[in-house]
């Protein structure tokens, strides 16, 4: 945005100074001069003045006080979690000073999403590094469980165990971003699985998805774990509560250029504020919710879900809440239709130029 030296507050302060000290100059003239005793004069000169004095009131309000109000009210939303785009590119905001506009356009910088997904991963490697003798040792013990489950003719437990081991070989050791829908799907079959053996019949899950669009569909590419934490909430939050038996369906469409998933149950809801709160939550970009607020009982929250999607394919995607007390809850999930990693790419690359 160039506009000229005016489009930051301190020129503006400046021009607004300095036609004070002309009105106070022109008025000092006046004085020091009155012998000339020209009254027609002199109320010419007094009107200018005045009228000088009055534009500059005017000059003063529409553009130092309005723009600076507006400035706090955006920094506020940014402080409350809301993305830089609030701060900078409208018509009606004014930059301080040209310090100012570089600290904005840095902080603008250090939040694009390429660059915030890129430190993501380089943490995920490092932690990965760290930690990569866990999964083997883990995976060798619950084989171990399900061969001596075997032995001991236990099958039910030898099920668990191996349903186990395959949940967390898709949850730790599945290191890419993205995933195809339809393994993502498997993932949530299997967690589903060990939950059934918790709940029994007193649980349901259906997936449904257009014959004709469901080849389509399931080679989409996903992040790893959007449905299986939402299929967790709906368990522990949604059916687990309630009496009978609980229906939990993931929905699956495809528009022309998007991929709409949709988590529905019919367990025990939530009120209007409650929901009002997580959609408010939802809407913050990520990287500006604290860890707090990326934490539930269920598990990786909705928010956690969100940020990544936000990430990985920008804000106008990602995780809307529907719900009714004693109803149920649906959660919709809105995706962009990529179906390769260079898809990904060049998307990611448009995306990251959009915040420059």
């Amino acid at each position: 945005m160039k506009q000229g030296k005016l489009r930051f507050l301190s020129a503006r302060i400046l021009c607004v100074i300095i036609g004070l000290i002309v009105v106070i100059g022109i008025l000092s003239l006046l004085l020091l001069f009155d012998s000339f005793k020209e009254s027609s004069v002199n109320v010419v000169i007094l009107a200018f003045c005045i009228g000088l004095t009055l534009l500059l009131c005017c000059f003063f309000w529409k553009m130092i006080v309005k723009p600076f109000n507006q400035m706090e009210k955006n920094l506020g939303l940014f402080l409350d979690g809301y993305t830089t785009s609030h701060l900078m590119g409208e018509d009606n905001i004014f930059y301080i000073s040209p310090a100012y506009e570089g600290v904005i356009t840095k902080i603008q910088y250090m939040l694009q999403s390429q660059e915030l997904l890129n430190l993501n991963k380089r943490q995920a490697q490092y932690l990965a590094l760290q930690n990569q003798i866990n999964p083997h040792f883990l995976y060798n013990t619950l084989e171990s469980i399900r061969s001596e489950a075997l032995i001991a003719g236990l099958m039910d437990v030898a099920d668990m165990t191996e349903s186990l081991a395959a949940f967390f070989r898709y949850t730790i050791s599945k290191v890419e971003n993205l995933v195809s829908v339809e393994e993502e799907l498997q993932n949530c079959m299997t967690y589903f699985k060990i939950q059934r053996y918790r709940f029994g019949d007193r649980l349901q899950l259906a997936i449904e998805c257009d014959e004709e669009e469901k080849n389509e569909i399931y080679q989409c590419r996903i992040p790893k774990l959007t449905l299986q934490p939402i299929l967790e909430n709906s368990i522990i939050h949604g059916t687990e509560c309630k009496l009978g038996t609980g229906h939990i369906r993931i929905r699956l469409e495809k528009t022309a250029d998007c991929v709409l998933l949709w988590i529905s149950d019919d367990g025990s809801g939530m009120d209007e504020s409650k929901v009002a709160e997580i959609n408010e939550k939802l809407q913050k970009s990520a990287g500006m919710i604290s860890a707090k607020e990326t934490e539930s009982q269920g598990g990786i929250a909705l928010v956690n879900v969100n940020n990544r999607i936000h990430l990985l394919f920008g804000e106008e995607y990602g995780l809307h809440v529907y719900s009714m007390p004693d109803v149920g809850t649906d959660v919709e999930i809105r995706l962009p239709a990529v179906y390769s990693e260079r898809e990904y790419r060049q998307y990611s690359k448009k995306e990251s130029c959009s915040f420059e």
